[in-house]
């Protein structure tokens, strides 16, 4: 415990919404200069808690105060006014504004009574500068990628005056660069008395960075320990109530023959890009898609799928030419993609679970051409059983279930489709170790059961973890390629600079 009194306290707090116990008894609090770090498996409560900080939720017992008075917030403007300001795991920017005004929206700056757009474009570029993103502040939030509005996100909230920073999941989508250039603000911050939440699933970040860590679980607070006194091992345990033996599942030290070519893309060029790729996935191989943010990894996997139109080039499977920028006949062909971004781009949030599962494979849920409910709910709960998704029920709305659950529900989606190449985007993000561990096995029993997967991860361990082979962007073009005996992570961080080193110019496109 940090010296001073709490600035946050929260004490036996409580929240239930309809056939859930959201949280049953959650006890923090958090010193000005101190980072605390809550920590839990999906569905755990942490977000739960972080809506109920934010004003967006109002708890249904316990207590909360805020530098000594008591805290209930009427709506997130009232916990702003308070000096509370949080970056949601799910980001909430506007996407057609632009980076610009979506970064000062609550103050925009005014002259003569009209908003100073030079200023606001100045104050931008130093608020972006800060993060380390190289965008055009005029460029509309919606262009971007989720990296890039993870970093829009963070840099809005640094921005802002804040007494209480909360973070939830801020680097999910970040590779090690930006998230470590991240944990240094952070750290620069409570140095100057910011009292900050850091939420993760990154355990190694989070001891890097924490002074204190609450571990939840079941919507209860279960300890709280300094962090220069606990490991890696005891948080996993106290988080998910036993040990985990590894984060990855075992694989042979070489990667097999491959199969069949599954998968090609030939001279694939993408709207704002710089350059042409050419690649091929086989059965039987997991494939990797590492690169920087901007480097065009979703933009790539976007036109491979056809949810972009492709600027040139052609996809084939199986050897078939796939029709540009035509998801339905991608799916119809063998090929499926689990997006980067769930909540805008994958799931239909007011949709039940079931219906949700069942949207790729329609004709397997139905008797003689019409949807069957009864049929549906059957094939979602058998999934929802594999895959552990926590939930009251398959008739359950999406957006009632914590981000990790979500994705479950995603991956869920594709394991009934069975499509032949399956490209997953992120497939951990957002995501527990213990969930983590089960999302990379069943990736694994596709591939060894002849599937093809092209995974795009921001993060490197994972990459190394789960692939056979490794394709590095870099601005837009290949910048190398590495088999299993070749994973390195200075070799893949050198192949993914190598573009920046002989130009200035502005990012092309974040992703």
């Amino acid at each position: 415990m940090l010296e001073g009194e709490p600035l946050l306290r929260l004490s036996g707090l409580g929240k239930r919404y309809p056939g859930v116990i959201a949280l049953a008894g959650v006890d923090l609090d958090v010193a000005p200069g101190e980072i605390h770090a809550l920590v839990g498996e999906n569905g755990a409560g942490k977000s739960t808690v972080v809506r109920c900080l934010s004003g967006m939720e109002t708890p249904d017992g316990g207590e909360m105060t805020f530098d000594g008075a008591p805290h209930h917030p009427a709506s997130p403007a009232a916990a702003l006014r308070a000096g509370i300001r949080v970056v949601h795991q799910e980001l909430a920017l506007l996407p057609e504004l632009s980076v610009a005004e979506n970064l000062f929206f609550e103050h925009l700056p005014r002259r003569f009574g009209l908003v100073d757009k030079r200023k606001i474009r100045q104050d931008a570029v130093t608020a972006l500068a800060r993060v380390g993103l190289r965008v055009d502040p005029r460029t509309p939030v919606g262009r971007l990628g989720l990296a890039a509005r993870q970093l829009v996100e963070i840099a809005r909230a640094l921005a802002a005056d804040s007494r209480l920073l909360v973070l939830d999941e801020p680097t999910a989508a970040l590779t090690g660069a930006e998230s470590a250039r991240l944990l240094g603000i952070l750290r620069e911050l409570a140095a100057a008395g910011t009292a900050i939440v850091f939420i993760s699933h990154h355990l190694a970040e989070v001891l890097a960075i924490a002074d204190r860590i609450t571990v939840l679980r079941n919507g209860k607070s279960v300890a709280t320990r300094a962090a220069a006194g606990v490991g890696a091992t005891e948080l996993v345990r106290l988080m998910v109530g036993r040990d985990l033996a590894e984060e990855y599942p075992p694989r042979p030290a070489t990667a097999r023959a491959p199969g069949a070519e599954l998968l090609r893309a030939e001279a694939l060029r993408v709207h704002g890009g710089a350059g042409e790729l050419d690649f091929a996935v086989h059965a039987g191989e997991v494939v990797g898609l590492a690169g920087l943010v901007g480097s065009g990894r979703t933009e790539a996997v976007r036109a491979l799928y056809g949810a972009d139109r492709r600027a040139g080039g052609r996809v084939l499977v199986c050897g078939k030419p796939i029709p540009n920028g035509r998801p339905t006949r991608s799916v119809h062909n063998g090929l499926g993609m689990l997006a980067e971004d769930r909540k805008d781009q994958g799931l239909l949030l007011d949709m039940t679970v079931s219906a949700n599962t069942s949207l790729a494979a329609l004709p397997l849920v139905a008797h003689w051409g019409l949807r069957s409910g009864k049929l549906e709910d059957q094939v979602a709960g058998t999934l929802v059983d594999r895959l552990g998704v926590r939930t009251s029920g398959v008739r359950q709305a999406v957006r009632a279930l914590s981000g990790g659950n979500q994705q479950k529900v995603l991956l869920g989606r594709w394991l009934l489709a069975d499509p032949g190449v399956l490209i997953v985007d992120e497939p951990t993000r957002g995501v527990d170790v213990g969930a983590r561990y089960e999302i990379h096995r069943l990736l694994l029993e596709l591939a060894e059961g002849g599937k093809g997967l092209l995974v795009v991860s921001s993060d490197l361990p994972e990459l190394i973890g789960l692939c056979d082979r490794i394709l590095v962007l870099s601005r837009g073009r290949l910048a190398g390629e590495l088999t299993r005996t070749e994973f390195d992570q200075e070799k893949i961080l050198a192949m993914a600079y190598s573009g920046y080193l002989t130009s200035t110019d502005e990012e092309d496109g974040p992703s």
